[in-house]
């Protein structure tokens, strides 16, 4: 835990996304929550998406990146504004296709303690 997804619109596939994940995990790291080996994060391109109500030609204009971030239930609500505001920051100094309107935003949801499982399987020795 936590479990990081990031989603992107097609049309933001030349940003670097791999060391976006990595920032993105510096991060949660620095905040003090989360042990660095325990964050799983991943980055899914969008080939079909729509902003808005805008014709196919115009919506190529626009773009996003929404952040998802599950993590166990129980942190304080400002906690996981502290997250959200640090994860978000991390999204200013990336560096964004040029001629677009592009939207971030960062979610934070909570997953219930009592029924998540995990299994981790480490290698022999």
């Amino acid at each position: 835990m936590p479990h990081l997804t990031l989603e992107y619109t097609a049309n933001l596939a030349s940003a670097d996304f791999d060391d976006l994940l990595l920032r993105l995990n510096e991060a949660l790291v620095a905040s003090g929550e989360f042990p660095e080996d325990h964050i799983k994060s991943r980055a899914v391109e969008l080939a079909t998406f729509r902003i808005g109500t805008q014709v196919e030609t115009s919506a190529q204009r626009r773009g996003f990146v929404h952040v998802r971030l599950a993590l166990h239930s129980g942190r304080s609500a400002q906690v996981k504004r502290g997250l959200s505001e640090s994860l978000l920051g991390v999204f200013q100094h990336g560096n964004w296709p040029s001629g677009l309107d592009i939207q971030l935003c960062v979610e934070i949801l909570d997953i219930d303690r009592e029924s998540y499982s995990k299994l981790r399987l480490e290698p022999a020795t």
